[in-house]
């Protein structure tokens, strides 16, 4: 059977780790004890413990490289057929496929929005402290564009349906040029 919240402990494990060492790691995911808490309240202590023990730049990175990769070859297919029909972001994000997708350009900035939270590990958490829990999916989408767009994008999580807003929503920065 698929265990998304023992596949999320081994990944915040793993990033963790990658920051600091094992005992840290042990101690963020598992607070110490072997746990038996629902997801809601596991999710909201392992971010209590992640944001107490790292300075707020170590925590996204520690959260982008926690994203799960779901889907990502559908979404990069759409993405690359996007491009193929855009000779810019505008024509780009304006593609009634992209709208669909939650796509925007708007002053020169794209974006991207969800009318709703599609993690599995939030479906039971009414509210989040802070952002800390959705940068996996700045991680998640700057894989996804950087792909898509052959350059370094930069990724800002501006809004999260669980801490609160009423819509998720970044903005993709591309570093150069997007080449298509």
């Amino acid at each position: 059977m698929f265990d998304i919240r023992k596949i999320q402990e081994q990944v915040i494990y793993q990033a963790v780790k990658a920051q600091s060492d094992e005992e840290t790691a042990r101690h963020i995911v598992l607070g110490g004890t072997e746990n038996n808490e629902d997801n809601p309240t596991w999710v909201k202590n392992t971010m209590r413990r992640l944001t107490a023990r790292f300075n707020p730049a170590t925590v996204k990175t520690i959260r982008m490289n926690c994203q799960c990769g779901y889907g990502m070859d559908e979404k990069l297919a759409l993405l690359k057929e996007l491009m193929a029909g855009a000779s810019n972001l505008d024509e780009f994000a304006n593609n009634p496929k992209a709208q669909a997708a939650g796509l925007s350009y708007q002053n020169n900035h794209l974006y991207l929005q969800f009318p709703f939270c599609p993690c599995p590990m939030l479906a039971g958490v009414d509210r989040l402290d802070d952002l800390t829990w959705c940068q996996c999916t700045t991680g998640y989408s700057k894989v996804l564009f950087e792909k898509a767009f052959g350059c370094e994008v930069d990724v800002e999580l501006l809004k999260s349906i669980k801490a609160g807003d009423d819509c998720c929503l970044m903005e993709i920065v591309p570093m150069l040029p997007v080449r298509s």
